[in-house]
């Protein structure tokens, strides 16, 4: 059975680091293609980092580039977004989706995991 379990999610202040995982099972993270979700009150769902299959192929939404990085470790099979300088727009349920395709909408990943809780505050 494919699962996706995020975890790292906490309380922080503005300027701080998190660091999110994605512990994939039932699927090998070299073969998908992993994107991070945010979902934040009264915001649209946004894609925030994206990894090719390979890990070669990276991408940031334009509001967190330069703050976040999004790596695989395969032996591990999990993924992980780093995230850096956090601002309380980041805040937000973060989510890990796995598709097959580069490029993909979000209503199109295949699998999704529950996500974890991200808040910049003070």
């Amino acid at each position: 059975q494919v699962q996706l379990v995020e975890s790292g999610g906490g309380l922080v202040q503005p300027g701080g680091s998190l660091k999110l995982s994605c512990a994939a099972s039932g699927i090998r993270i070299d073969d998908y293609v992993i994107g991070w979700f945010r979902q934040a009150p009264g915001k649209e769902r946004e894609a925030v980092s994206l990894i090719s299959s390979s890990g070669g192929v990276t991408d940031y939404a334009d509001s967190v580039k330069g703050r976040f990085t999004i790596s695989k470790d395969f032996a591990k099979n999990t993924v992980y977004l780093r995230m850096n300088s956090l601002k309380p727009e980041d805040t937000g349920i973060y989510v890990c989706a796995a598709d097959l395709h580069y490029g993909s909408a979000a209503d199109e990943y295949d699998y999704w995991g529950q996500g974890t809780q991200a808040t910049v505050s003070t």
